[in-house]
């Protein structure tokens, strides 16, 4: 049996690069990044635009995640 997501979140270490779905007024969201802090009521995702602190209460669904991919070097402009 898994675990409630909410308690993954709680046992799970600190920089950990996570994927958070919770709920929002109007529908679900998703926070992507490292977990940053957590007490026993929220957690902080840092993001790319920025940190998001999600109650846990309104955590849906949540796992850990692979580091993003490397970002590839511009491709050479074919017409100069």
């Amino acid at each position: 049996m898994t675990r409630p997501p909410a308690e993954l979140l709680t046992s799970l270490p600190l920089g950990t690069r996570v994927v958070v779905r919770y709920r929002i007024e109007g529908g679900l969201t998703d926070a992507l990044g490292n977990l940053t802090a957590r007490d026993s009521a929220s957690c902080t995702v840092a993001g790319r635009k920025g940190d998001v602190v999600v109650p846990l209460s309104a955590v849906t669904a949540a796992k850990p995640v692979p580091p993003p991919p490397t970002r590839r070097r511009p491709r050479a402009n074919p017409d100069r």
